[in-house]
């Protein structure tokens, strides 16, 4: 079935009740079977699947001072976020506590824009990203855990570079946010330098079970101070390096690059230990892999919490 009959600059975005309205065109236009409803008052000639795309043609329904909040925020950022909320399809809207929040199907309205720092992401009003980590703190126990905070703020902390405030400092100046405990906790575990999510649960698993905690992506030098190798978790002293490998490790080049890494670090007295992601999240494996890195630091099994 052919569309309607719009506008060409309308076919390749969603527009509004009024747009079609203010230029004339019959009402009867909206009616047609090929039309997508985002949401109330807003139509599109294609699907809106992604959450840009979605966020994008709600934004038209909603007044100019509101922006994305919360776990909508943080996605349309790129904070990284466990799976239910990237699934999720409720938009999270905010705005200042002096107005009526934003009430419309989809949507989470919340209050307090006015505390709150503005960016624009894709166009769009989204809260930044130290104030959105803060905002997280709400979703504690509704499907977020401290250590997903604790992910989230390394995320934040990488965006903000080596001299940003402590994340501590922006839960103190919202005085008593909801999940400030959680927020508390996180804000310390929360390190510079840590360059994707597995890296950060993998360090956690670690400094949980009650092990001496890593330095993150660490330069690692020769015996004649020249740098030999940077190493994702790094124990100098005892000259471990634990290396997560991730997807973007199974080629033949990377993992070329990986064997040549080792035989480099083995050189000089390293040893390199691998760590993959089912060692983080299986019961089993991870006990195995706590274990093994225990004998490779020396560590006293018995003073340690590998259960």
């Amino acid at each position: 079935m052919s569309g309607p009959l719009l506008p060409e600059t309308w076919r390749s975005r969603p527009f509004t009740v009024g747009e079609l309205r203010d230029a004339g065109l019959p009402p009867s236009r909206l009616r047609h079977a090929a039309l997508h409803l985002p949401t109330r008052s807003v139509r599109s000639t294609q699907p809106v699947e992604t959450l840009v795309d979605r966020a994008a043609a709600f934004a038209l329904a909603l007044p100019e001072d509101v922006a994305f909040s919360h776990a909508t925020a943080a996605l349309l950022l790129g904070i990284p976020m466990p799976e239910r909320f990237e699934k999720g399809t409720v938009l999270d809207v905010m705005r200042e506590s002096c107005r009526t929040p934003i009430r419309r199907k989809l949507c989470a309205g919340h209050r307090g824009l006015e505390s709150r720092t503005v960016v624009e992401v894709s166009g769009l009003r989204v809260v930044a990203a130290p104030d959105t980590w803060c905002d997280l703190g709400e979703l504690v126990g509704r499907g977020l855990t401290v250590d997903d905070l604790v992910v989230a703020a390394d995320e934040v902390l990488k965006r903000l570079g080596p001299d940003a405030p402590h994340l501590g400092e922006t839960v103190a100046q919202r005085g008593r946010p909801r999940g400030a405990k959680s927020l508390v906790e996180a804000a310390a575990l929360a390190r510079q330098g840590v360059r994707s999510p597995m890296e950060s649960r993998a360090r956690l698993m670690f400094v949980r079970a009650g092990f001496p905690e890593p330095e993150v992506n660490a330069d690692v030098f020769d015996s004649h101070g020249g740098w030999l190798l940077e190493g994702d978790l790094v124990w100098r002293r005892q000259r471990v390096i634990g290396e997560y490998q991730g997807a973007d490790h199974a080629s033949m080049r990377r993992r070329s690059a990986d064997a040549s890494r080792a035989t480099c670090a083995e050189a000089e007295d390293y040893r390199i230990v691998e760590i993959f992601a089912e060692d983080v999240y299986r019961g089993a494996r991870r006990r195995a892999c706590l274990s093994r890195f225990a004998r490779e630091l020396c560590l006293d099994p018995s003073c340690l919490r590998i259960a």
